[in-house]
């Protein structure tokens, strides 16, 4: 499934270029017919065309993953997933969704390819310099710490308990700073680019434990037997800095203030929490491992 993805990510990309070489006029924000005048900064660009791109790595449930049974963008569901569904509504655009590896994401915003990340992005400074990040949108499930097998879950009660352990994280996530910052010494950490690869990597004894977002691995571990979340691990969290963020291209505030204004609107309503709720169920329907 994997290999299948990251094709679709490769057509998906060279489709958006093509449409982008070739594409003409759009929708303004009024919604009337489009205009030949340039863009002045990515938000008009966004309605003149009349769609939109996001980049997201589809392989962290409920966030975003794959229901294998649906195809084309219609594959790619979860709570942030309908967050874009629902900007992509209030700008009046069509929304078009570029599954591509973590690292990937990140990079892709930054260098302003395309025109936004919504991936269960966390703050993190460096990512703070390199791109524009929206306000927070959800803050609940946001403990992280340990997946680890059954027979260790209470061998790693705290950090200093992890020196002899061989560590896993997602490359460039929030989880890899926090074993840095807050992991004193361990025996070897070792990067992946997708969560659930280092997730596999403790179930097949190739690493000790797993940083971790705690809903997601709990997700993991009700689907994988023989896994588990270590007790009394967490790492701490700044609460200045908490909340999962949209990521922008750097310097595009016109685009970061109508998001803003949007994620207020769905906090008033309580729709994401809506739809953590109702994906996360989903997830675990589909066995989502």
């Amino acid at each position: 499934m994997k290999r299948s993805v990251k094709m679709k990510a490769i057509a998906l990309a060279l489709a958006a270029a093509v449409t982008a070489l070739t594409a003409c006029g759009g929708q303004s924000a009024s919604g009337e017919a489009g205009t030949s005048a340039a863009a002045s900064n990515r938000l008009e660009e966004i309605l003149q065309r009349g769609y939109m791109e996001v980049a997201t790595e589809p392989y962290f449930a409920p966030q975003e993953f794959i229901d294998s049974s649906k195809e084309g963008d219609e594959q790619y569901v979860g709570c942030d997933i309908e967050l874009a569904k629902y900007i992509a509504d209030k700008l009046g655009v069509e929304l078009r969704i570029v599954p591509l590896e973590f690292a990937a994401v990140l990079s892709s915003v930054t260098e302003g390819k395309y025109d936004m990340a919504i991936s269960a992005l966390a703050y993190t400074p460096e990512r703070a310099e390199a791109m524009n990040l929206s306000d927070g949108y959800h803050f609940e499930s946001e403990v992280y710490g340990l997946l680890v097998r059954e027979e260790d879950i209470d061998k790693y009660p705290d950090p200093e308990s992890l020196a002899d352990a061989v560590i896993v994280a997602q490359s460039g996530s929030l989880q890899e700073n926090l074993v840095n910052d807050q992991v004193p010494a361990y025996k070897e950490l070792k990067r992946v680019s997708a969560t659930t690869d280092g997730f596999l990597m403790v179930q097949e004894n190739k690493a000790d434990a797993a940083a971790t977002e705690i809903a997601t691995a709990e997700l993991y571990a009700a689907a994988n037997p023989g896994l588990a979340i270590a007790n009394n691990f967490r790492f701490v969290i700044d609460p200045s800095t908490s909340g999962t963020r949209i990521g922008m291209p750097k310097g595009e505030d016109e685009l970061t203030a109508k998001i803003n204004e949007i994620i207020a609107d769905v906090i008033e309503q309580g729709l994401y929490e809506e739809w953590y709720a109702e994906y996360t169920e989903y997830a675990s329907s589909l066995g989502i491992e």
